[in-house]
C-alpha cells in the first residue's frame, strides 16, 4: 500500500516545538537534581543515576508523544519518569524536596503498573485494570503516611506528629504485603492479556508484558525477601531497583519500535494533506491508516444502491470485522448519507471519536473514491456477468450440438439404410417397410420440432409471449393459474425470448424442486416496464447461486437494463420477479 506524502500542519509544527520545551526542562530538572544531590559518599554514583532516570522516561515519552499526540501513552510515561524523579529527590538537602519525596517515596511502583495496564490505547480498558490503579495509588499514599508521621527519624521528620514504631512496623509490613497482592493480580492480568492477543498484537506485546509481568514480581520480592529476609546491602538492593526501573521505558520504547505506536499525526494534517494535488494521486485508506497510525486500517465504501461495502478494488468488505469485538467499526457519513466505513483496530485505537473525526475530515474524497470503487465494482461484474453469457451461449451451442449428434443425426442414418434396403427388397414387402419409415421419418420431423421448439417456440414467433406463456401454464403439472395484462404489440422480440425463457425456467424450477401443489404466474405491463411474478407455495429455500440456469438468465435480464429477484423463505414458498424496460 503506497504511503501518504508528509505534509507538516502549523498544528503538527507547534506540537514539535512544545516537545523540544519538554525535554529542554527535564534536562534542566535532571541536572539540578544532581547538582543539589550530595555525591560524595560510596552511594554517589547510585543518587547521582536515580535523577537521570528522568531522561529515560522523557525520551520514551516524547518519542510516543511525537509518534502519537492523540494517545495518551506519551504523557503517562512522562508522569512515571515524574513519579520516578519524586522518589529520588529526597536524597537532596532541599526541605521542600525532601517533603515532596517524602510524600510520594512509592508512586513509581502504582505510575508503571499504570504504563502496563493502559498500553497500547493510553487508557485503562476495563474496571478490573482501574480498580488495580487506584487501589496501587491509595496504598502508594495512604500507606505511607505513617512513615513520616509517626517517626520523628524518618524520611522527613518535621511532619512528624507522634512516635510510634509499631504503628510504622504495622504500617509498613500492611502496605508491602497490599501492595504484593495488587501485583500478583497485575501479573496474572498483563498474562491473560498476553494469552488472548492475536499474533500481530503478541509481537508487540510480548517484549513489554514478559519485562512488565518480571517487574511487578521483582518489586515485591526486593521488598520481601531481599530486603526482609536476606538482609541485602541496601545499596545493593538500590542498584537493583534502579536498574529494573529503568528498563521500564526502555521495554515502552522497544514495543514503539516494533509498531505499538505506530505514528498518528494530528487531525489537522490530514485535513492539510487533502488539500495537496498530490492526494489526488495517493489512496486515502493509506492516508488515514498513517494518520490513525493502524497499519491493519481498511477502508470500505458504499456500492450498489447502498446494499453492500466494498474496498477501493471493487471486492466485496467481508462480515467478519463487524462480529469481532477486536475489530472496530465506525461509519462515514456525507450530508446524512452513509457513504463508507473504516474497519480498525479496536485495541490500538480506544478512542471512537477519533476515528468518526477523521472519517469526517476525508469524507469528501472517500465519496471520490467510493465512485471510483463502484464504477470499478460495476465494471467487475459486467465482466462477470459477460463471462457467463459466453458460457451458456457455449453450453446451449454444445447441447444443441449434442442433441443433434445423438439423437437426429442416428435416426437419419438408419432411415437413410432403411431406405436403401428398401430399393432392393422384393415387391410383397414393400408396402409394409414403406410404412414403418414414414412412420420413422415422421418421428425424426417430431423430433426436430421438438428442438426448435426449445430454442424459439413456435408460439411465441406466432402469437406473443401472452398466448406462449398460456401454453406453459397449461401443460403444468400442477394447478397453476395465469393472469396477463400485456399488449404483445408493443413488446420487442428480444424483450418476449427473454421473459419467456426466464418464465420456462421458473416453471421447471416448480416443478423439479419446490414440492409446490399450486402456483401463479402474472404478466403485468406498467410505466413502461414489463413485470413478471412467478409464485409457489412450495418448500421455499431457493437461491440465485443454487444453479446456472436462473443466473444465467438474470444475465440477460441485466444486460437489457431490467432486474431479477427471488424471494425465498424456507416453508414458505418461492417467489420470482422480474422486471424488464420496454422503452
Amino acid at each position: 500500500m503506497p504511503t501518504a506524502p508528509l505534509v507538516r500542519s502549523a498544528l503538527s509544527r507547534s506540537l514539535d516545538r512544545a516537545l523540544a520545551i519538554v525535554a529542554v526542562l527535564s534536562g534542566m530538572l535532571v541536572v539540578i537534581a544532581i547538582g543539589l544531590t550530595p555525591l560524595d559518599g560510596p552511594a554517589g554514583l547510585l543518587l547521582a543515576a536515580l535523577p537521570a532516570v528522568l531522561g529515560v522516561y522523557v525520551v520514551a515519552g516524547l518519542i510516543a508523544w511525537k509518534r502519537r499526540p492523540s494517545n495518551g501513552m506519551g504523557f503517562l510515561i512522562l508522569v512515571a519518569g515524574v513519579m520516578v524523579f519524586i522518589g529520588a529527590i529526597g536524597n537532596t538537602d532541599v526541605p521542600v524536596l525532601v517533603a515532596i519525596s517524602a510524600i510520594g517515596a512509592t508512586l513509581a511502583l502504582p505510575a508503571m503498573v499504570h504504563l502496563l495496564l493502559a498500553f497500547p490505547s493510553g487508557r485503562l480498558p476495563d474496571r478490573l485494570s482501574r480498580t488495580l490503579v487506584a487501589a496501587l495509588y491509595a496504598v502508594s499514599l495512604i500507606l505511607q503516611a505513617p512513615e513520616y508521621l509517626f517517626d520523628p527519624d524518618g524520611s522527613f521528620p518535621p511532619f512528624a506528629v507522634a512516635d510510634l514504631p509499631a504503628a510504622v512496623a504495622l504500617f509498613g509490613f500492611l502496605q508491602t504485603a497490599t501492595a504484593t497482592v495488587i501485583m500478583l493480580c497485575v501479573a496474572v492480568v498483563l498474562w491473560g492479556r498476553l494469552r488472548r492477543a492475536d499474533a500481530a498484537h503478541r509481537r508487540v506485546l510480548i517484549p513489554l508484558f514478559s519485562y512488565g509481568i518480571f517487574t511487578v514480581l521483582f518489586m515485591p520480592l526486593v521488598a520481601i525477601a531481599i530486603d526482609r529476609v536476606f538482609g541485602v546491602d541496601p545499596m545493593v538492593r538500590g542498584y537493583l531497583q534502579f536498574a529494573v526501573i529503568a528498563g521500564i521505558p526502555v521495554a515502552f520504547t522497544l514495543g514503539l519500535l516494533r509498531g505499538g505506536f505506530a505514528r498518528t499525526g494530528e487531525l489537522e494534517e490530514l485535513g492539510t494533506w487533502l488539500g495537496t494535488a498530490d492526494s489526488a494521486k495517493q489512496p486515502v485508506a493509506s492516508a488515514l491508516a498513517r494518520t490513525l497510525g493502524d497499519p491493519s486500517l481498511r477502508l470500505y465504501f458504499v456500492a450498489d444502491g447502498g446494499r453492500e461495502l466494498v474496498d477501493a478494488d471493487g471486492r466485496v468488505a467481508p462480515q467478519g470485522p463487524r462480529a469481532d469485538d477486536r475489530r472496530g467499526w465506525q461509519p462515514i457519513v456525507l450530508q446524512g448519507r452513509e457513504i463508507g466505513a473504516i474497519e480498525f483496530d479496536a485495541a490500538l485505537l480506544a478512542d471512537r471519536e477519533l476515528v468518526r473525526t477523521a472519517g469526517r475530515i476525508v469524507a469528501i474524497a472517500v465519496d471520490r473514491e467510493r465512485l471510483t470503487a463502484e464504477l470499478r465494482a460495476s465494471e467487475r461484474a459486467l465482466m462477470l456477468s459477460r463471462e457467463r453469457i459466453v458460457e451458456a451461449a457455449d453450453r446451449e451451442r454444445r447441447r444443441i450440438a449434442r442433441d443433434l449428434h445423438d439423437g437426429l443425426q442416428v435416426q437419419l442414418v438408419l432411415l437413410a439404410l432403411e431406405a436403401q434396403q428398401l430399393a432392393t427388397t422384393p415387391g410383397g414387402t414393400v408396402a409394409d417397410r414403406a410404412t414403418r419409415l414414414r412412420v420413422d421419418i415422421d418421428a425424426a420431423a417430431a423430433d426436430l420440432r421438438m428442438l426448435v421448439r426449445d430454442l424459439v417456440p413456435a408460439a411465441l414467433i406466432e402469437r406473443g409471449l401472452t398466448t406462449a406463456a398460456e401454453d406453459l401454464v397449461d401443460r403444468m403439472p400442477i394447478p397453476t393459474f395465469f393472469d396477463s395484462e400485456v399488449d404483445d404489440d408493443v413488446l420487442s422480440d428480444v424483450i418476449e425470448a427473454t421473459t419467456y425463457f426466464v418464465l420456462a425456467e421458473a416453471l421447471a424450477n416448480v416443478v423439479k424442486h419446490a414440492r409446490a401443489s399450486i402456483a401463479r404466474v402474472r404478466l403485468d405491463l406498467h410505466d413502461g416496464r414489463l413485470r413478471l411474478d412467478v409464485e409457489d407455495n412450495g418448500v421455499g429455500g431457493a437461491s440465485m447461486a443454487a444453479g446456472s440456469g436462473l443466473r444465467g438468465l438474470a444475465d440477460r435480464v441485466e444486460a437489457l437494463g431490467g432486474s431479477i429477484s427471488i424471494s425465498s423463505p424456507p416453508g414458505r414458498g418461492t417467489r420470482v420477479c422480474v422486471e424488464v424496460p420496454c422503452a
